[in-house]
């Protein structure tokens, strides 16, 4: 089954060029179901290209997902026209009446700020204490994942001496998971990041699971019982030209940054990248839809508690 998103949005016309299947809202209207209401939280600057990123991913299920786009409306992004947020996107004021099957808030590039010092940050919690009682699951990605736990649980970031950036092999530990069954015993996940969450300070909290991690980017993934909240500190989501777009940006601004590892074939930038990560990115996506969101979810969202 398709995405459904509105006719406009940019992802739209990329999505069906690489042959995804794309409802849009003139069509959708004419279809007898309930699809899956999901809510994006996207907090990059880059709005355009993530909001293609998850609507790639959550389009390629068999599960109809009608996608709402969320941002915040305590700061606007200087990188997206404001014709294009009054369009597409939403306030969590707009939308906090309701109930969604699923709720995703994306990472952001605050790493060096303290949660609080933020600028959104207290309608981030907001949101985050909303989801407990209107959302089904809640997928947290990267940064949103660090600022999940510590919201939630009080788990702190830390600071990497250097950042971790490339693509890098992973481990499920609970091989009985269901949110990374069909999973090869090794699998590629892109990293883009300068701070991390402890595998001691995750373990001193009884109520989160590590279900996988890297010998290289540490913990990756950590869920609650029943996959109410779900936090991925990776971006499964990442298309091929997502690392060296951001490589190359900060090349350009003489920034000291090296080339993502495991990313171009014999780490050589002049080559195009290699992508290692696609398939279990988008079963990354799938298990997550179909295991905590459409098995769980109550057809009548108004009884979600």
């Amino acid at each position: 089954m398709p995405i459904k998103i509105p006719n406009a949005l940019p992802a739209t016309e990329v999505l069906q060029a690489e042959n995804i299947f794309v409802m849009t809202e003139t069509r959708a209207i004419t279809q007898d179901i309930r699809p899956l209401k999901i809510l994006l939280l996207n907090l990059m600057p880059t709005k355009v290209a993530t909001e293609t990123q998850f609507a790639r991913v959550l389009g390629n299920t068999p599960l109809q997902v009608e996608l709402t786009l969320l941002h915040t409306g305590t700061r606007r992004s200087k990188n997206v026209s404001p014709e294009h947020l009054l369009s597409f996107y939403r306030t969590f004021d707009e939308v906090k009446s309701g109930k969604y099957d699923g709720l995703i808030i994306t990472g952001a590039p605050v790493e060096h700020l303290a949660f609080e010092e933020v600028e959104y940050w207290r309608e981030l919690c907001d949101i985050m204490e909303w989801s407990k009682t209107h959302v089904t699951s809640t997928l947290h990605i990267c940064w949103g994942a660090q600022a999940g736990l510590y919201y939630h649980y009080g788990v702190p970031k830390v600071n990497l001496a250097e950042k971790l950036f490339g693509v890098y092999p992973h481990e499920v530990e609970r091989k009985n998971a269901i949110l990374f069954r069909g999973f090869d015993d090794i699998f590629h996940v892109p990293h883009s990041r300068h701070t991390t969450v402890s595998r001691a300070d995750i373990e001193a909290v009884p109520t989160l699971k590590i279900l996988s991690a890297s010998p290289v980017a540490g913990i990756y993934a950590v869920m609650t019982d029943g996959g109410r909240q779900v936090y991925v500190t990776g971006h499964p989501e990442y298309d091929r030209e997502t690392l060296q777009n951001e490589y190359q940006r900060d090349v350009a601004a003489g920034k000291p940054i090296a080339p993502p590892e495991n990313y171009y074939p014999n780490d050589d930038p002049l080559v195009g990248p290699l992508v290692s990560w696609r398939g279990s990115g988008h079963l990354f996506y799938a298990n997550w839809l179909n295991y905590f969101v459409y098995q769980t979810t109550p057809y009548d969202l108004g009884e979600i508690s």
